[in-house]
């Protein structure tokens, strides 16, 4: 059975072969073959979101499925049921779910215990479902990612840095973290991926000649507590022009969203890359129905 839990785990060739899917998904949408009709799949929600649950509805709902919306708060999970045993019972009710949640080891034990394919919508420790996305956006704009120089800036020890970790190790580009050292991923699990993956504290060296510059908010989920320390360390990792500047003349700007204008990359140079972040967040759909036509096939 097949589950998309962290990209540390899924090999090349899968992610090869969900790239390669989402570009037909995306262009014959309307169109789409039916491979979760009759089924209903469970998401289960401990994080608040915009993109990736109305993604995963749309998506699966696109595909022949039903989305059954589950707020943690709403079910006995929330109330201190061990995960264990909801995937148990929801292993004999639903035919797979897509979880967004803390812990890494919750969206292990549900796949383990439940029995059904099993997605990892984010946690603390991986965003895989982003970060094909991320890939599948540069492709369809650059061509292949594979030798290209990714400079990711901010938090370098949050989840999307860590899956733009693992991808870079398995996909062939050169990684870049700007971050202060603090907020930088740990030797360990550098030395774990492999790869050309480079930390730094210096922006302007990470930037140059970059072909892909990529943040995210400087106060992720469960960090609001630390963030006026966050916003101050975090102060001069901003994208903005001057930054822009340093990488190559046509290389992209992401963000994967939501977005604080004046804090991790300022109001002119999101309106400038709007296209490109925008078009990214709309892959979110087109790169989850891949994910789960892979998952079932």
């Amino acid at each position: 059975m097949k589950h998309l839990l962290s990209l540390e785990n899924m090999s090349t060739s899968d992610m090869e072969q969900v790239l390669n899917t989402t570009a037909a998904f995306k262009s014959n949408r309307g169109h789409d073959v039916k491979p979760l009709a009759g089924q209903t799949w469970a998401l289960i929600f401990s994080k608040s979101s915009t993109r990736t649950r109305v993604s995963f509805e749309v998506g699966i709902h696109e595909l022949g499925g039903r989305p059954l919306f589950l707020n943690a708060g709403d079910i006995q999970l929330g109330r201190g049921e061990p995960i264990k045993d909801t995937a148990r019972v929801l292993g004999r009710m639903v035919h797979g779910a897509v979880i967004r949640t803390f812990a890494q080891q919750d969206v292990d034990d549900f796949a383990r215990y439940s029995g059904i394919p099993t997605v990892n919508a984010l946690t603390d420790d991986e965003h895989p479902c982003q970060i094909l996305t991320d890939i599948f956006t540069f492709q369809e704009k650059r061509g292949s990612i594979r030798g290209k120089v990714v400079t990711f800036v901010g938090d370098g020890a949050c989840n999307v840095p860590l899956s733009w970790i693992w991808a870079a190790s398995k996909l062939g580009f050169e990684l870049r973290i700007a971050a202060p050292k603090a907020y930088q991923p740990s030797s360990d699990l550098l030395a774990r991926a492999g790869g050309r993956i480079s930390c730094t504290e210096d922006v302007n060296a990470a930037a140059s000649g970059a072909d892909l510059l990529y943040t995210d908010v400087f106060v992720s989920m469960g960090k609001e507590a630390e963030s006026a320390d966050r916003l101050k360390d975090l102060a001069p990792y901003q994208i903005n022009a001057a930054l822009v500047k340093q990488a190559k003349p046509d290389a992209l700007v992401m963000h994967c969203l939501p977005a604080y204008r004046g804090k991790e990359i300022s109001e002119e140079t999101l309106e400038a890359n709007a296209d490109t972040i925008f078009t990214e967040a709309e892959n979110r759909l087109h790169t989850q129905k891949a994910i789960l036509a892979w998952l079932v096939g």
